[in-house]
């Protein structure tokens, strides 16, 4: 039986939004030989296979923290030569990654955050919540401690804290309770395993409504073992910065916690920040951004039927039309 870790990449990932995020990034790219546009979360290359194929005369640099990731792609994207150049690293890295290729401006900087296709469909990177594998949870499995070491080694405050802030789990402290019991008696190391443990310890009420009630706990880990919002925090202002005059960037998130960040980096640039009360404003306190969405946009009703784990994306972007001074 052909499993989907044997399909090729495009069989196993669809990019969420493509269209949409090519359409924002275009005026930035189309007819600009040798500008240079960033795919900060590669994955399995979709978004950066389009970008390529779509504007021609355009150079890619794409950042990823994990390894089987940047070798799939690489394989996929192999036929653009030295067009594509691909960085192990993670995305708040990005200022280094430009200065170590001696570029310090880019047109065009793109986000997928969240996890992959890749990670979600390979059972023993333990990031699915709906099959057994070991709680690992890394992005890059090479460095960093696992989901399971998380949960066997944090004091119970910091378990709750994880839960509810990264979670927006209302059961955090029922959760943690149930795991502290149970890592007294043995080392939770298992998907299932913990699965089993939030189902016990969740009301039955709680559990009819807002689809696998693990959801919410698996996510808080990920996002902990990868240290994911305080990254982006870093990335999205070097991100801005990078950007040349004219350059657009486009953010793609996946939950809530994500997008608030992404509005607010985004927001700010777009802001006048000029005391109240003058009669003009210098430039210095004029907007570095021009929004290129009203809100955060969604996918269509045909893009969710062709791909439900598009449900939750969330879309916005940006123009640099300033530089700082």
């Amino acid at each position: 039986m052909t499993t989907s870790n044997d399909r090729p990449p495009e069989a196993r990932h669809r990019p969420v939004m493509l269209r949409r995020c090519l359409d924002l990034l275009a005026p930035a790219l189309r007819d600009r030989p040798g500008a240079v546009v960033v795919d900060c979360t590669l994955g399995l290359g979709g978004h950066s296979e389009a970008l390529l194929d779509t504007f021609p005369d355009i150079r890619l640099v794409a950042l990823d923290r994990d390894p089987a990731a940047l070798a799939l792609a690489g394989e996929r994207l192999a036929r653009f030569g030295d067009r594509a150049t691909l960085v192990h690293a993670v995305y708040d890295e990005l200022p280094t990654a430009l200065a170590r290729l001696d570029t310090p401006r880019v047109a065009g900087v793109l986000f997928d955050l969240g996890v992959s296709s890749m990670q979600l469909d390979e059972a023993d990177r333990g990031f699915a919540y709906a099959q057994d594998a070991p709680l690992d949870m890394r992005m890059d499995q090479t460095t960093g401690p696992s989901a399971a070491d998380v949960l066997n080694t944090y004091p119970p405050g910091d378990l709750v804290r994880v839960l509810r802030v990264y979670g927006e789990e209302r059961f955090a402290r029922r959760i943690v309770d149930a795991v502290v019991r149970e890592r007294a008696r043995a080392p939770i190391t298992g998907s299932a395993q913990l699965v089993a443990l939030i189902r016990q310890a969740l009301p039955q009420a709680a559990m009819r409504t807002g689809g696998n009630p693990a959801k919410r706990t698996f996510q808080a880990l990920r996002i902990e073992v990868n240290g994911e919002l305080a990254v982006l925090e870093r990335a999205l202002p070097a991100a801005v910065e990078a950007l040349a005059v004219g350059g657009r960037i486009a953010v793609l998130s996946y939950h809530s916690l994500e997008d608030r960040l992404v509005k607010r980096v985004l927001a700010q640039g777009a802001e006048n920040t000029a005391p109240p009360g003058l009669p003009v404003v210098p430039e210095q306190y004029q907007p570095r951004l021009r929004l290129l969405t009203r809100g955060a946009e969604q996918p269509d009703e045909a893009e969710l039927a062709e791909n439900k784990r598009a449900a939750p994306a969330r879309l916005r972007a940006a123009e640099r039309i300033r530089e700082a001074t």
